[in-house]
């Protein structure tokens, strides 16, 4: 109840009390957060694993795993902008952080990627590593989480730390900010982003992930991304179950993407101008448009004076070609050959 109001809304905004909303908090975090132990509990008893008895602790420089790595790094930037939040007295947004965190990359993407190294049998060293990493970031979830859930923050560090003393009693982490790895972090996110992209291009034709595709295209607006997409290719084809992914460096004739205005958001800045900036929006050619979404602020030179866009200010869609679906989220945009052939239909 007490998670449901501190981060459904500000302290200081009203909130309309809604008892849906407080099983939602209940089931998408706390049950994720408690599955997430469960999973990990069930099988280092099942080891007979110790903490502090590895062999490769993620918390120095043994751990040799990307994805340990990555979770690391995420959890140290996590500690980083939690406790800044705090400091600032902005509870709502440090519940937030923790949650994304817990959901989205700590259950649905570490553990999920990870759980054939944990049913292996034998302690190997690549065993204990997952078991340290995931150990040492269910506790800092733990000490993160207790300024807004004392109890069960306290029931899981106690679970997590059986002789320990109340949680309440430890001190807040710090990060340690050489074991964050932003190039690392932005390539997963990425991978995460593109993976639910396709997914959800699946779902739009009813094509479940079991059935294997064939071809996937995606557009890269710099040799930054594209280096980044490459790195994680593999992982990106493994979990979408699709055979070949194509970068394009020129979508001309390929991909036709429209763009429009975010009047809540540019009005609010630029009200005098927005007839003149919806004008100049539907004048934009596929070269600009293409421009506008690699670039981090894009600037508009209107008769009116300079209109400087961010990707808040704008929202770019794609059109779908035959026999192809396309999605685009923020920079991205992956378009999917959904075309199943008698081959692909034998081997789903």
């Amino acid at each position: 109840l007490l998670w449901y109001m501190l981060t459904n809304a500000q302290p200081w905004d009203n909130l309309r009390f809604d008892e849906a909303g407080v099983d939602e908090v209940r089931r998408k975090f706390f049950g994720t957060l408690y599955n997430t132990y469960s999973f990990f509990a069930l099988y280092a008893n099942v080891d007979g694993w110790q903490p502090g008895t590895g062999i490769a602790r993620p918390q120095g420089t043994g751990s040799v795993s990307e994805i340990d790595r990555w979770i690391v790094s995420l959890c140290n930037s996590l500690i980083r902008d939690v406790r800044a939040a705090y400091e600032d007295y902005d509870i709502t947004l440090a519940g937030r952080l923790i949650q994304t965190f817990v959901c989205d990359h700590l259950s649905n993407w570490y553990v999920r990627l990870n759980r054939k190294r944990f049913w292996g049998g034998g302690l190997t060293p690549d065993k204990i590593a997952a078991y340290e990493t995931l150990y040492g970031t269910l506790k800092t979830v733990a000490l993160l989480s207790a300024p807004i859930a004392p109890f069960y923050s306290d029931e899981l560090w106690r679970d997590l730390v059986p002789d320990a003393e109340c949680i309440h009693f430890e001190a807040m982490p710090e990060a340690d900010e050489s074991l964050v790895d932003k190039d690392l972090e932005e390539r997963m996110a990425l991978a995460q982003k593109a993976t639910s992209l396709v997914l959800a291009l699946r779902r739009k034709v009813n094509i479940k992930v079991r059935q294997p595709l064939a071809k996937m295209l995606i557009p890269v607006m710099s040799d930054k991304v594209r280096k980044q997409l490459e790195d994680v290719k593999d992982l990106i084809l493994s979990e979408v179950n699709v055979k070949e992914a194509e970068f394009l460096s020129d979508t001309t004739g390929i991909i036709t993407k429209k763009i429009k205005p975010n009047f809540r958001v540019l009005g609010k800045k630029y009200g005098a101008q927005m007839k003149e900036i919806a004008a100049a929006f539907s004048r934009l050619d596929q070269a600009a448009i293409s421009a506008i979404q690699a670039s981090d602020e894009y600037t508009l030179d209107l008769a009116s004076g300079p209109v400087k866009l961010i990707p808040e200010d704008y929202e770019i869609s794609s059109e779908d070609m035959p026999g192809w679906l396309v999605a685009s989220e923020g920079q991205l945009t992956i378009a999917l050959d959904i075309q199943l052939s008698d081959a692909l239909l034998k081997e789903g």
